[in-house]
């Protein structure tokens, strides 16, 4: 089997699904994958650091942001995957096809901003937990995170199949380890069903959190990667069959993103239990980390941080994964794995060589992720309505119309933030 296909076994299966010949669970489950590795984005350890922030300072007070951020994520992931389902070729590919050649310099600068801000969470996710595990210096966690994900990159090229597996296995035991965690953590249902459905930023440091949890679960790289992902996975031969391939992602980008919001808001709950009361200073993942263990025992503190080290590794697989089909769409050029793995490499090293506080660090890599965010949710918005590229599969008015007010509540939040920072508002 050639690198980036299926086993014919797998393959013979998704012909006769798609072909209405066979159906069931197991034929379901052979769709899914792409919206798995994407999910990963979305429980990276940027993920941790604004949880953290958010529910130790906040309690269950933002748990609506990360609601409304895992609704738009739905959204801007399905349609990703039927851009690269109905053209055959991803969002990069496409915004250098369509765009004037300005345009894709500016946009492919940012997205490489956007790729080396989720490295520097990712790499310093994974690092931390490492370190805080096995009582290593933070920049030796660096090191052994770089070569974990090196080690699983290679999986790839057995094909689309090992790669979804270790990934989705990287899932569960993330997902374990929260169900854990909800399990010992003495949790507010009532109050946390009122976070849920009470929006409301109380000052502007919960401004600046809303933003990094926005940036931090619709991530730009997941955008694009999602696209190449289905673009050549499986190939309809009729229209009936890309109908049905179609209705397959869209199920599997739900129920995929539906357990990276759970996760995500267990995280926020988990602080808010743990931290909000008495603890509210708390900030930092080590901190966090330290405190679980007297406060909720050491199982919720191991549980943390065999997640968080989950997280970093699959998470940073997943982003070069992406940083890759970047630069190749937009350049239309070969990148190594290695060369791709040093671009995105080289400014996390920096930032633990200065000595930079590593949580803080997180959090601002996900604010410059909410900021890169419109790039490409504004070319999937216009590429997907369009007739010419997607024929009959172009967005209607109702989801085009649902897609730019997500792209507009990113963009409006990262300009107020912005306004904040730079004291235009004062």
């Amino acid at each position: 089997m050639q690198p980036g296909t299926l086993s014919d076994r797998t393959r013979s299966t998704l012909s006769d699904a798609l072909a209405g010949r066979r159906g069931g669970l197991r034929t379901a489950l052979a769709f899914a994958g792409p919206a798995v590795i994407a999910s990963v984005a979305y429980m990276d350890p940027g993920n941790y650091a604004t949880n953290i922030q958010a529910g130790a300072g906040y309690g269950y007070g933002l748990l609506w942001v990360v609601l409304m951020a895992n609704l738009i994520a739905m959204l801007f992931q399905a349609l990703s995957a039927r851009l690269g389902i109905v053209t055959g070729k991803n969002l990069a590919e496409l915004c250098r096809d369509e765009f004037p050649r300005p345009v894709v310099w500016i946009m492919w600068a940012v997205s490489e901003v956007a790729a080396m801000a989720t490295d520097l969470a990712e790499f310093l996710g994974g690092a931390i937990g490492l370190a805080l595990l096995f009582g290593l210096p933070l920049m030796q966690g660096m090191i052994v995170t770089a070569a974990l994900t090196y080690a699983i990159l290679m999986v790839e090229q057995r094909g689309f199949r090992p790669m979804e597996l270790v990934i989705g296995a990287f899932v569960g035991i993330i997902g374990l380890c929260y169900l854990a965690e909800m399990a010992i953590a003495p949790v507010d249902w009532a109050q946390a069903a009122e976070g849920l459905t009470s929006p409301a930023l109380p000052d502007a440091t919960a401004l600046t959190i809303a933003v990094g949890i926005i940036g931090a679960t619709v991530m730009p790289h997941a955008i694009y990667l999602h696209s190449g992902l289905t673009q050549s996975r499986v190939h309809a031969a009729t229209a009936g069959e890309r109908r049905r391939l179609l209705r397959f992602s869209n199920t599997e980008v739900v129920l995929a993103l539906a357990v990276a919001g759970l996760i995500n808001m267990a995280m926020v709950i988990m602080a808010a239990s743990a931290f909000h009361h008495g603890h509210a200073e708390v900030a930092e993942i080590e901190t966090a980390y330290h405190m679980l263990t007297p406060l909720l025992g050491a199982g919720a503190a191991v549980a943390f941080l065999v997640s968080l080290i989950a997280s970093g590794i699959s998470s940073s697989v997943v982003g070069t994964m992406a940083g890759q089909m970047i630069m190749q769409g937009f350049l239309h050029i070969q990148v190594p794995v290695w060369l791709r793995r040093l671009v995105t490499m080289v400014p996390a090293f920096a930032v633990v060589a200065m000595g930079v506080n590593a949580t803080e660090a997180l959090v601002l890599s996900q604010v410059v992720l909410s900021i890169a965010l419109p790039v490409p949710m504004i070319a999937l918005v216009i590429f997907t309505g369009r007739r010419d590229l997607m024929g009959e599969h172009a967005t209607g008015l109702a989801v085009r119309a649902a897609a730019i007010l997500g792209a507009t509540v990113v963009l409006t939040l990262n300009l107020v933030l912005l306004a904040q920072t730079f004291g235009l508002g004062a």
